[in-house]
């Protein structure tokens, strides 16, 4: 062990050290949006449980909390120093990896949201989500497995074949095998229509694929005996650009046992997620490996946003998975770590924790954490009710999914930042930990579409598309907010009252002006406007989660609720949203309809 750690040990007690592996799935949190925020009750009956309720759900959340805490957190730091090793092809992951994964697939915690005709457990997603947020912020690198292998089993589940669905979705599902996505190239990053990997037809209704992937997370590991890449190429006919796009499974072992025509040429040394494999895949160099066409020809990006639709949903929760874990990293050393004095007495030590500058950073962390955190699971609720036809609902999970992926994964750099400068010097060198969880989140605006991308997709294919319907619908929602906030009328709910309809109000005036823009045919107008756009929507809507969450609280509190000291932090911190946070959203709504000259005049 260095000698920067034993350091680190004489400025603590040594009782009081912060272990990197020390993280405490926040139950109580979840629990109250589950139960009182978002709300179970507005979940159908479960085939084989009945209804679901919050012990049902406590006898869930408990044991994935051990697992979290217990096996995956003790091994991310190590992880991440270790990373993965590479050869001939081989790849092992850091130590502890692989049986943890052997844990999580006995302990059934991959079947939770799928299929139950597949072997799946058919929970919710509004359940399913609370556990990727453990897996996530326990251990973001191991996390991303489980991730990449949900977007497979929903391309396979929505397009595949009954003969691909009957053979592959029970291994997948149980975690037997993992499924990969391949879709990034060299020349092709988000620009999917420079695809030039190739499949050509075979007598036997088989394709040789051939071509490279870059970017394949899990696309070699030692934790299971396959792994099913779903790949993406071209058939020899297929026409220019996306439209010429089909989606194909391409297995490691195909149904005979043989090792099939894809290595792993090299995997990636990155800022973060150093323990996930982020691997570069060679499809063809012995004669082309054998793949199955999914649906149709020609119809791959179609099959791709069924992947990543969901998958960005999960990316935003991995956001606050790894703020949470930050969070908790810099409350724990501001508490312990002595330093100044008392500027009440002047003279007394205290704790970090005690000053004021350091008290409005965890609280800014805190704050941005639970206002995500419940937009999330609102739009995992969205997902649920839209999955069983609920037109209105696929509507509000369509539009919050941008809003999601963003607002998680740009909060995250944020709060891990400001997680750094809770420890000061100490935070900016690797043997506190800290600064793992701003790498690890640095990757999260980038992958799944970047968060330039999702705003470009709320302005072009959410707004503009349907006139604004879904943004109106969510305003009109917002404004149901601000009337239970007066019906309310406690002067705890004023600051709230206040900041929310500024914000309410502002957003509309950004949305009638991305109308006005539209109309005009000025796209590049709303393209120079779009980040900002996003901006304001996401504070927006956290601000409307956490009114919720505050007027439960009241409410609760009213009611002779036993735990007040939680309830009161919730109002407290929820005021501090809309007293720091919220101002923002008419700054951003400037930058929409002001700002847009500036950014079109600049040239590089």
């Amino acid at each position: 062990m260095d000698d920067l750690y034993w350091f680190f040990k004489i400025l603590i007690p040594q009782d009081k050290v912060l272990k990197m592996s020390d993280y405490t799935p926040p139950l109580k949190d979840m629990a109250f949006l589950l139960e009182h925020v978002v709300g179970l009750d507005k979940l159908p009956e479960h085939p084989d449980l009945g209804k679901l309720d919050m012990d049902m759900v406590g006898s869930i959340l408990e044991p994935a909390s051990k697992l979290a805490s217990n096996v995956l957190a003790p091994i991310n730091h190590s992880g991440d120093q270790q990373g993965c090793q590479l050869n001939d092809g081989e790849l092992t992951t850091a130590d502890g990896f692989k049986e943890a994964y052997n844990e999580y697939k006995e302990g059934g915690w991959n079947a939770v949201p799928f299929d139950p005709e597949h072997g799946g457990q058919g929970l919710p997603w509004l359940l399913a989500f609370p556990l990727q947020e453990m897996w996530q912020g326990a251990n973001m690198s191991f996390g991303l497995c489980p991730l990449l292998n949900q977007g497979a089993i929903e391309a396979i589940e929505a397009h595949g074949s009954d003969e691909q669905k009957s053979y592959y979705l029970e291994k997948l599902i149980s975690g037997e095998w993992t499924g990969t996505m391949n879709l990034t190239e060299p020349q092709a990053g988000s620009d999917l229509s420079a695809i030039q990997s190739k499949a050509e037809p075979q007598d036997d209704g088989s394709y040789k694929i051939s071509g490279q992937k870059i970017y394949i997370t899990y696309g070699e590991h030692d934790f299971t005996d396959n792994i099913i890449h779903l790949v993406l190429a071209r058939t020899p006919d297929a026409p220019e650009g996306v439209k010429g796009i089909s989606l194909f499974i391409v297995p490691k072992f195909l149904e005979d046992g043989t090792r099939n025509d894809v290595i792993c040429t090299g995997i990636e040394h990155k800022l973060g997620i150093n323990a996930s494999p982020t691997c570069t895949m060679q499809f063809g160099d012995k004669g082309g490996a054998i793949g199955y066409l999914v649906g149709a020809e020609n119809e791959g990006l179609k099959y791709m946003f069924t992947m990543m639709n969901n998958a960005r949903l999960s990316v935003g929760l991995q956001g606050v998975a790894v703020a949470e874990r930050s969070y908790q990293h810099a409350v724990h050393y501001a508490k312990d770590r002595v330093q100044g004095v008392s500027l009440k007495d002047k003279k007394s030590k205290v704790a970090i924790a005690e000053h004021a500058d350091v008290k409005r950073m965890l609280l800014s962390m805190k704050a941005q954490i639970e206002a995500c955190r419940a937009l999330t699971y609102e739009a995992a609720l969205a997902l649920d009710l839209a999955n069983l036809g609920d037109k209105d609902a696929q509507a509000k999970v369509d539009l919050l999914t941008p809003i999601v992926k963003s607002g998680g994964t740009d909060m995250s750099l944020d709060v891990t930042s400001t997680g750094v400068q809770v420890h000061g010097g100490m935070g900016f060198v690797e043997e506190t930990g800290a600064a793992q969880y701003y790498r690890d989140a640095r990757i999260l605006p980038i992958y799944e579409g970047t968060n330039g991308i999702q705003a470009a997709d709320l302005m072009f294919r959410k707004i503009i598309r349907d006139e604004g319907a879904a943004v109106k619908a969510y305003l009109a929602e917002a404004d149901g907010v601000l009337r239970d906030l007066d019906a309310v009328g406690h002067k705890d709910i004023l600051p709230m009252r206040h900041a929310l309809d500024q914000a309410i109000n502002a957003v509309a005036e950004a949305t009638n002006w991305v109308g006005t823009q539209a109309k005009s045919q000025a796209l590049e107008h709303i393209a120079a406007s779009s980040v900002p756009y996003q901006r304001a929507f996401v504070l927006m809507a956290g601000g409307v989660m956490m009114a919720r969450s505050m007027m439960v609280a009241k409410q609760l509190i009213n009611q002779g609720h036993s735990d007040v000291k939680f309830l009161e932090e919730k109002i407290n911190t929820a005021n501090f949203y809309a007293d720091h946070m919220m101002p923002m959203v008419v700054g951003h709504v400037h930058a929409v309809t002001k700002g847009v000259d500036s950014v079109l005049a600049y040239e590089a």
